[in-house]
């Protein structure tokens, strides 16, 4: 993964100097800026041209009209240099840092210590958007994206939060009881007071229930559905608890990219259950989310596809009703959508099947797909979940109880991810999967006559890719 050359930080420069050199339209750009902020701005340039002249004494900003010193720079707090020109920009740069100040200097990165972001400016509030300065059109898209979502009063939030984080400190002793207070507040009656312009009203409804808030100690679970592991297929909901869990304890197939949109420093506790493979037993996982909401935590509990589709929620919902755990359960994509969606495919279609079947591929006494043939028999499909390493198994069951071999099967391994890939064939042909070499994902199985109806596209399942030392079928680490 690529690592950040410049670290994004808010720095202070209240009543700090801060000196931009040039005399044109990148030294206005930086002035209007850094006029955005409460810093004391001079300008340093032999000639500086009209725009900049009239911005220059607009906002009374005092303008040497020379060469850059050393005296100039001495104790500021940051130097922008913006002449234009690489060879004054160089030596400016390294005058800067002779008198020990940070340098920033425009369009030049390799020259500069510090990289001034995009910003949105909801003033207390401020986003900041980073390229490394490599691509600062980039971060322009991105803030104007960013612009759209946040209304010109978002600001008025920040200020609200300005105004309560004394009796917020003094009132409640705990980081996490504070950080569920602000969510609590920022999602409540006091913001909605505060985005409409009335501040004291906000600021009265917050410190009316400040004392109140977390008299218990409360705990909660969130059994949050993570997806097929795409980042964006994550729901608006899940994304925002995320951002509230204490704790995310999550399973094997839930990529790292989603576990880390959660809070930087909530707890990840990694339960990585794999179908052979439970490092942790699903009763210890059980006692887990009731010792962690016990102990006042807000818990994530973040599970590959949707919670309620072979993700054993419900015996973690029955841990938590019997320990009298709060909980929410947030729905995911599951992976039989993503996977039609992926290929293409329609699981139901008018004047062809109306019925639909989720099943598994490994039960857990080992029987199933019990009924599977009566729903293919009469124009359903079927969806098997960790399908891969039993695809033979599943082709016997079908046409030994009658399922003509002919009915149309599409495979997708890693659906919903970018690295998916299609197989495509007949039920008669689904036995070559659990043979191939090439599969290391874990693979979704359709099957069904709406199935056929699809683009057809992906790999053939005839195309068998066997090792010639291989005996039988390679088990595929899968979720349990």
């Amino acid at each position: 993964m690529p690592r950040l050359r410049f670290f994004p930080v808010s720095y202070d420069v209240a009543g700090k100097s801060v000196v931009v050199a040039g005399g044109g339209e990148p030294a206005l750009a930086k002035l209007r800026l850094l006029v955005r902020s409460e810093a004391r701005l001079t300008l340093v340039s032999p000639d500086i041209d009209g725009e900049l002249s009239d911005f220059v004494h607009a906002h009374r900003i005092p303008h040497v009209a020379r060469d850059l010193t050393l005296a100039d720079i001495t104790g500021a707090a940051l130097l922008f240099v913006a002449t234009d020109d690489e060879a004054r920009d160089a030596r400016l740069a390294a005058l800067g840092r002779q008198a020990g100040v940070p340098v920033n200097v425009v369009d030049r990165p390799h020259l500069s210590d510090f990289a001034v972001p995009a910003i949105v400016d909801r003033a207390p509030v401020a986003v900041a958007i980073s390229t490394d300065g490599y691509a600062p059109v980039l971060a322009q898209r991105v803030r104007a994206a960013i612009e759209m979502l946040l209304p010109p009063e978002f600001g008025r939030l920040g200020e609200l939060a300005v105004s309560l984080r004394g009796a917020v400190m003094a009132s409640l002793g705990t980081a996490r009881h504070r950080r569920r207070f602000w969510a609590r507040l920022f999602d409540g009656r006091s913001a909605a007071l505060a985005l409409s312009g009335d501040l004291a009203g906000a600021r009265r409804a917050a410190l009316s229930v400040l004392g109140e808030s977390f008299a218990a100690d409360e705990g909660v679970v969130w059994l949050i559905g993570a997806g097929p592991g795409a980042t964006d297929l994550l729901t608006l909901r899940a994304q925002r608890l995320l951002q509230q869990a204490d704790v995310i304890v999550h399973d094997r197939l839930v990529p790292a990219e989603v576990v880390e949109m959660g809070r930087r420093d909530a707890e990840r506790i990694s339960v990585g259950k794999a179908k052979g493979h439970h490092s942790v037993p699903q009763h210890e996982i059980d006692a887990l989310l009731v010792r962690l909401a016990r102990a006042g935590k807000q818990v994530a509990r973040l599970k590959a596809g949707d919670p309620l589709v072979f993700g054993r929620a419900g015996e973690e919902l029955a841990a938590l009703r019997a320990a009298g755990i709060r909980h929410e359960i947030v729905p995911g994509i599951t992976a039989a959508l993503a996977a039609a969606a992926d290929a293409g495919v329609p699981l139901t279609l008018r004047g062809v099947s109306s019925t639909l079947a989720f099943a598994t591929g490994h039960g857990a006494d080992g029987t199933e797909p019990a009924g599977w043939a009566e729903v293919a028999r009469t124009g359903g499909t079927i969806a098997v979940y960790m399908g891969a390493s039993v695809a033979g198994d599943v082709c016997e069951r079908l046409v030994g109880q009658g399922v003509s071999p002919a009915t149309p099967v599409v495979a997708v391994e890693n659906a919903g991810r970018a690295e998916r890939r299609f197989f495509s064939g007949t039920l008669a042909e689904l036995g070559q999967l659990a043979r191939r070499d090439d599969i290391t994902g874990p693979v979704m199985i359709l099957v069904g006559e709406a199935v056929g109806h699809g683009s057809g596209e992906g790999v053939s399942l005839a195309d068998e890719q066997v090792s010639p030392s291989r005996t039988a079928p390679r088990r595929i680490p899968q979720e349990a």
